[in-house]
């Protein structure tokens, strides 16, 4: 009985020496001691087991990436050279064909304001159309 009252006795003894919580921040993204900064970079950097992979291309990559670059960009006039046949200056289609040595492009108005273009190539015969709305 004796060792209960010791403890309550005690018990409140403790709350007295306790002290509030205080945060203080380390990293000085957050609010630390700027001085930190080197210190935590150096432990980052040395628990870091990563290594970027070495890509190197070779001529024959640099030579298709030329010529991918050099096909787009004549794909872009000959596109280019088409839409002026097909698109007026208020930016209507105009319905009627454009032929080039690789596609047909058939644009047909099929009235109340749809309008169907079609894209066919001339070596596989294959065909995409759609259909778009030219009512605003």
């Amino acid at each position: 009985m004796r060792g209960y009252l010791w403890l309550l006795l005690w018990l409140p003894a403790g709350t007295l020496w306790a002290a509030p919580l205080t945060y203080t921040p380390v990293n000085p993204s957050f609010g630390g001691n700027p001085l930190n900064g080197s210190v935590l970079l150096g432990e980052a950097q040395a628990i870091n087991k990563y290594t970027a992979p070495v890509v190197t291309k070779s001529p024959a990559d640099k030579l298709q990436a030329f010529a991918d670059s050099l096909q787009s960009a004549i794909l872009s006039r000959v596109s280019s050279a088409a839409l002026r046949n097909i698109i007026n200056v208020d930016g209507g289609l105009i319905p009627g064909t454009v032929e080039t040595q690789d596609y047909i492009i058939t644009v047909t108005d099929k009235g109340n304001g749809v309008t169907t273009i079609s894209t066919t190539d001339r070596t596989t015969g294959q065909t995409n159309t759609f259909e778009i709305s030219t009512q605003l």
